[in-house]
């Protein structure tokens, strides 16, 4: 069974902040921060280190 990225990330984030209750103020920063990051000049060297 193939799972679409988009919607296992959705189903994780979802699971997260049900059973882990972070702050909201977090959740920004991390989507925020990670748009960001992805569309940066670093996006290469994080990509790279990733894989």
């Amino acid at each position: 069974m193939e799972v679409p990225l988009w919607l296992a990330l959705l189903v994780v984030g979802w699971l997260g902040v049900k059973l882990i209750r972070p702050p909201a103020w977090f959740i920004v920063v991390l989507l925020l921060g990670g748009f960001l990051l992805a569309d940066s000049v670093l996006a290469p060297a994080i990509n790279t280190f990733i894989k």
